[in-house]
């Protein structure tokens, strides 16, 4: 690379350069002080036209004039629309200025030149370069309703209560599908939440959730009432890994961009004047901001309408008995069991108390709860098993040498311990 503004006694090699020189010598010439041949013929000419002492004169290497350069109006325009923003609690970035005057109508700069308008301005302080978007894998889902996403957030009342709030977004599309400020992450809360989504909006095929007790708590080793709602919809639940919440990224984000905003917003004295903020905010978020995550130029409602839904999953047939097949109806007792055909079938605690449904035949037996919902199926056992236990943790480490066994649920079967031979698992 040349120098812009080489030493003066460079200069005035070239300014004095021999006509009769060797063939070569100017390439030479060029490597060995690192200047360019366009640079070393521009001063020759200038020595030819002005002299050798006038061609040594430095001159500015800006260009008199900028006719690409961004209008004073467009830069008063771009600052104010990013403190508007940002005043709001609203995203205030180069791509969300260049949006917002952008619908209105107006021809804002690429985001580069936005960026440095920003910077020269002193609004924003720059950060080291990162990685560059198209670096990083998204997966999303093809269609609206494909899969929706569910998580929830805590907020501070102004006299101190906390509260959380439930977001619900379609992974697709990002759009909004329903927020809800409660109490607490409760399981109630969010069957009201996915209520007045799917009231709205249909059903998805797939619900994703973390593993907190009020949405999923299948990798504990047990369901919830928000599974077993889901599921008798025909809405398949699933969850990320324990501790990974990157599989719940976008819900994550979607927190931040809320926070950002309520933050500008007076304290909410109470949770329904803090649900009327959240469902102001929503409204924006789907139909006005453009969203990053999205194809340029798109916001979530836009998204949510560009491409067809999902067609909404069919319900679970209720069982009937068949031919060969009979029905029974046992309650859950204490520990989580019923029994049929002489064998204690284990069910979990969370059924007990609670009546249950049986159908069996000569191959399986099957149990439902109250709504027709499927708790589990078995192999129909040989006869004279004691028991079948419902292949989920116990919750009860092993014991240690030395430690105290835990005594039997069933005390007068302590001499026939389950054996693979007698026992069936799922």
């Amino acid at each position: 690379m040349s120098k812009s503004q080489p030493d003066i006694r460079i200069r005035h090699a070239v300014a004095t350069w021999s006509e009769d020189s060797p063939r070569g010598a100017v390439s030479a010439f060029c490597r060995k002080h690192n200047v360019s041949r366009a640079w070393f013929y521009r001063v020759r000419a200038a020595a030819a036209e002005v002299g050798p002492v006038k061609a040594l004169e430095k001159r500015p290497t800006l260009p008199s004039t900028t006719p690409t350069a961004t209008a004073p109006g467009m830069v008063d325009l771009l600052l104010g629309a990013r403190a508007e923003l940002k005043k709001l609690g609203l995203d205030h970035g180069p791509l969300s200025v260049i949006a917002k005057l952008s619908r209105q109508g107006f021809r804002p700069p690429s985001r580069a030149t936005v960026a440095r308008i920003f910077a020269r301005a002193g609004v924003v302080v720059p950060e080291p370069r990162k990685k560059p978007r198209s670096a990083y894998k998204r997966f999303v889902y093809p269609q609206p309703n494909a899969c929706w996403q569910i998580d929830s957030t805590e907020w501070q009342l102004a006299d101190g209560r906390k509260v959380a709030i439930f977001q619900l977004i379609d992974d697709h599309s990002r759009l909004a599908l329903a927020s809800l400020v409660a109490t607490g992450e409760t399981r109630d809360a969010a069957i009201a939440v996915v209520t007045l989504a799917i009231e709205c909006h249909g059903a998805p095929q797939k619900f994703l959730s973390d593993n907190g007790s009020a949405l999923n708590p299948t990798r504990r080793g047990r369901t919830g009432a928000l599974v077993e709602f889901l599921k008798a919809r025909g809405i398949e639940p699933i969850t990320g890994k324990p501790y990974k919440p990157t599989t719940q990224g976008k819900n994550e984000r979607f927190h931040q961009t809320l926070h950002r905003y309520l933050h500008r917003q007076p304290p909410a004295p109470s949770m329904p004047v803090l649900q009327l903020q959240v469902d102001a905010f929503d409204l924006y978020y789907n139909n006005e901001r453009e969203h990053q995550g999205l194809p340029p130029g798109l916001t979530p409602r836009e998204a949510w309408d560009a491409t067809p839904k999902t067609p909404p999953p069919a319900p679970p047939e209720p069982a009937v008995a068949g031919p060969g097949r009979r029905s029974a109806q046992r309650t859950v007792d204490r520990n989580g069991c019923a029994t049929i055909l002489g064998t204690h079938f284990k069910l979990g605690n969370e059924h007990i108390g609670t009546t249950v449904h049986i159908l069996y035949d000569d191959a399986v037996i099957m149990f439902f709860g109250a709504q027709g919902t499927e708790i589990i199926s078995h192999r129909r056992p040989a006869q004279g098993t004691p028991y079948v236990g419902n292949g989920k943790p116990s919750g009860v480490a092993a014991n240690p040498r030395g430690a105290r066994k835990k005594r039997s649920i069933y005390p007068t079967l302590k001499a026939r311990q389950p054996t693979p031979e007698n026992e069936v698992s799922t």
